[in-house]
């Protein structure tokens, strides 16, 4: 059985707005909260609704994110195998914009994106609680906080505890590679934009394999629909890896909760077994290589 899925830039036929949808877009625009400088208010607690963080493409689902090959069919890991439906793996609809729905990768990059499908639980840097980085950290099953002034714009993720800092003056190159890069973000009218750079080349996009290398850029672009919606773009560059760039598209969600606050998923303590059981005083090592 085939399996059909379509991404949203499949669904846009037009770039010409009606104008019902213009009028609705300049409604949109006057009705959003705004900073006292007229920018758009951004602060507030947002989250993905969508599953992008299990494959950023279209995909059917499958028993699990480690598989085998079976008898006849490929099966779930043995590690995996006992959790059963709760590890399933849901269809993805897919968030890319550009180029039919999928990452353009160049032939030896795609075959290292299946290599590292295949290793998923070994290699996944989400699995150890490494910090996720950009644009992960947005479309991880968590939430996370902006906060704004006219002067400083930062962001809090549940995720690994991890930041950023986005700089409103250009601070040049990056001095070093990290897990969150360095920002540097700026407004187009009402669309608030951060370029991304000095990426380390140790994230993933997603748990489907999906990786970046050392020369990749993020640009990602914020802009508020309502009072309780962002569209988030994000377009990643990437020569060594990808024959183009290629942009993933979809809306924050405000949180809505009373006295909501963002949660604290400092997951490292929960991985000191994985990381570090084998060297628990009175085991026998029987291997040194660490897990990462």
């Amino acid at each position: 059985m085939g399996f059909l899925a379509c991404s949203p830039g499949d669904t846009q036929t037009s770039t010409q707005m009606t104008p019902a949808a213009e009028a609705q877009s300049n409604s949109a625009a006057t009705s959003i909260p705004r900073m006292p400088d007229g920018k758009p208010d951004l602060n507030g607690i947002w989250q993905v609704l969508s599953n992008a963080n299990n494959n950023l493409e279209p995909a059917p689902p499958k028993s699990a994110f480690a598989m085998v090959p079976g008898d006849f069919v490929p099966v779930p890991a043995p590690e995996v195998v006992a959790m059963g439906a709760v590890g399933a793996v849901p269809a993805s609809q897919g968030v890319i914009t550009t180029n039919d729905g999928y990452i353009p990768y160049k032939p030896e990059a795609l075959a290292q994106r299946d290599e590292n499908r295949e290793n998923w639980l070994e290699r996944d840097p989400e699995i150890k609680c490494f910090m996720p980085g950009v644009p992960r950290a947005t479309y991880l099953p968590h939430p996370f906080q902006i906060f704004q002034s006219d002067s400083a714009f930062f962001v809090a993720y549940s995720f690994a505890g991890a930041v950023r800092n986005v700089y409103l003056e250009d601070p040049g190159e990056a001095p070093i590679d990290s897990w969150m890069g360095q920002s540097h973000g700026y407004w187009e009218d009402d669309t608030f934009v951060v370029e991304v750079s000095g990426l380390i080349d140790q994230t993933w996009y997603d748990r489907a394999g999906n990786y970046r290398s050392w020369e990749s850029t993020v640009t990602e672009r914020y802009t508020m629909v309502d009072e309780n919606v962002i569209q988030y773009e994000a377009t990643i560059e990437d020569p060594q890896l990808y024959t183009e760039p290629w942009t993933i598209s979809m809306p924050l969600y405000r949180r809505l909760e009373e006295n909501f606050e963002l949660p604290q998923f400092k997951c490292v303590e929960f991985v000191e077994e994985l990381m570090f059981g084998r060297f628990r005083k009175g085991q026998p090592i029987e291997d040194m290589t660490m897990p990462f």
